[in-house]
């Protein structure tokens, strides 16, 4: 039987970023539970995609310690902690424009994986080429495979760099703002990506549209002004009275 201190995948404690002085985050402690959607929301400034470079490596703490599996990562680079385990998207996508979809992915289980054996390169390239293609074919993207990244749409290049994110794998996948700049239909069909994800794997997701939130998060941690203003399911969050007053009623 799994004890409560095994079922917490991520545990991040007093976690504080200072820029020149500033807080940026501030003393945040967060609990997210294996196969749990967890959702960070806040105003502009608040110190989410902060928070989510000091969880993958980008930044290193201030103050505070990360744990993942139970292991300190706090002062591990972001190409271990993608080997531990967690991986993640960012608000402008990082692809390559002139590659291919299934390219852009398969470079990037390659680049994990490191050089293939020169005896061995052919195999280990066809067996990257299907994994790329599996990944596309998880996200629906199968027909868009051999396609250029550079003429496919905004979402379709929102979902490629969540393929190359895929590629390590991960336990964890960190997602900022994977429905920014997409219309109607778009935010739709990329929130109905997101759940099915959610089925293998635990996520984080920054986000501003609070339909897909309430949609998708299990449980939703608030920050303000870097520090953790509340945490609850998102019928909690919406009936709190102090994040209305910061947050839901200001928009963003």
């Amino acid at each position: 039987m799994q004890s409560p201190e095994d079922s917490i995948l991520l545990r991040v404690e007093g976690l504080t970023k200072h820029f020149e002085g500033l807080a940026a985050v501030d003393g945040v402690d967060i609990e997210v539970r294996r196969g749990e959607l967890r959702a960070i929301i806040g105003p502009n400034g608040a110190g989410k995609t902060t928070f989510f470079s000091l969880v993958s490596g980008g930044l290193t703490p201030t103050a505070g310690k990360v744990y993942f599996n139970g292991e300190d990562i706090t002062a591990f680079p972001p190409d271990r902690i993608v080997k531990k385990g967690i991986g993640r998207t960012f608000q402008v996508t990082s692809i390559f424009p002139n590659l291919t979809a299934v390219d852009n992915i398969q470079s990037a289980i390659q680049g994990r994986k490191g050089s293939p054996h020169p005896f061995r390169s052919l195999h280990s390239l066809r067996d990257t080429w299907e994994q790329a293609q599996e990944t596309l074919e998880l996200l629906g993207m199968g027909d868009r495979a051999n396609v250029l990244v550079s003429e496919l749409s905004h979402g379709e290049q929102k979902l490629v760099d969540i393929g190359i994110a895929l590629g390590s794998d991960p336990e964890m996948l960190l997602l900022d703002e994977p429905t920014a700049g997409l219309g109607a239909a778009s935010t739709h069909a990329m929130t109905d990506k997101i759940q099915r994800l959610s089925e293998t794997r635990t996520i984080m997701i920054v986000e501003h549209d609070m339909k897909v939130i309430m949609t998708l998060a299990e449980r939703i941690s608030v920050l303000h002004h870097g520090k953790m203003l509340a945490e609850g399911t998102p019928d909690e969050i919406q009936a709190d009275a102090e994040v209305r007053r910061v947050y839901l009623t200001r928009g963003v």
